[in-house]
């Protein structure tokens, strides 16, 4: 059976855990070359076993979003080792938890650093050698980019910028023949609950969120893959992803005003 993507390459910045893992594996099973970024060697070693089990080529690369030269020089590396780049996923990201009056700065730099302006890098260095090829750029957002919800204020913050992000660069890569896809997932199983507010793992934390909700990532990987090559701009997935996303644009005071209420009969009910 043929195999989609065979001859293309694919990068993949947190590409060692969740969605960037599962993604790496999906495009593989397709016939994609795959490099994978992140901060731990270990995380990409492992994920390059996994892909090389698909019968494709696979390139770890290290690599810290936060740092705008990481990034360059991952790029290259995965030109000069791989030869051209057919899809670039800006996935990295991770969310800092805590009351917007309660946050320190630094946390909020390290949020933004991580999940907008290493996208922005990711996109920044992956676009010419996808111009070259009639590539993908792929930005990894979040239904929590248009659902607000009480501690996680920093995390929707850094995702609705990167929704925004995508907006802008559907409409400045027009005629270069590189699309870009913003992809808003909901509720997707993954490390993200066990990565603390400094980023760094911490596997003591628990996953508060729903369990009933949650996607298997490789299934996230399938719907991913499939909405990238048919080049949409903005793609949501799970059932309670559009109907948040469907909420949060048609009546947006909705869920704040539940909420609220919300809120307010807890606090009566302690009094």
């Amino acid at each position: 059976m043929a195999r989609r993507f065979e001859g293309q390459v694919v990068w993949i910045t947190g590409g060692g855990t969740g969605i960037g893992r599962a993604l790496a594996v999906e495009y593989a099973k397709q016939g994609a070359t795959v490099a994978v970024s992140g901060r731990r060697r270990e995380k990409l070693d492992e994920v390059v076993r996994a892909i090389r089990m698909e019968r494709s080529r696979a390139l770890a690369v290290v690599c810290d979003v936060t740092d705008e030269e990481s990034v360059r020089l991952a790029a290259d590396e995965v030109l000069a080792t791989l030869g051209r780049l057919d899809i670039a996923i800006a996935n990295a990201g991770f969310a800092v938890n805590g009351r917007i009056a309660k946050l320190t700065a630094a946390e909020w730099r390290k949020q933004l650093d991580t999940n907008v302006i290493g996208c922005a890098m990711t996109a920044k260095y992956a676009i010419p050698a996808l111009e070259r090829t009639g590539g993908r750029v792929v930005l990894i957002g979040s239904v929590a980019s248009v659902i607000p919800a009480p501690g996680v204020g920093a995390y929707s913050a850094s995702k609705f910028a990167v929704r925004s992000m995508g907006m802008t660069l559907g409409i400045e890569l027009a005629g270069t023949g590189v699309s870009c896809t913003t992809v808003l997932p909901g509720y997707v199983e993954s490390d993200i609950a066990q990565v603390d507010s400094t980023g760094h793992p911490d596997p003591s934390r628990k996953d508060e969120r729903p369990k009933q909700l949650l996607w298997k990532a490789d299934k996230a990987a399938r719907v991913i893959v499939d909405a990238v090559e048919r080049r949409e701009r903005e793609f949501v997935f799970t059932a309670h992803g559009k109907l948040g996303v469907f909420v949060g644009q048609h009546a947006p005071g909705l869920v704040p005003f539940l909420l609220e209420t919300a809120g307010l009969t807890r606090r009566a009910r302690r009094r």
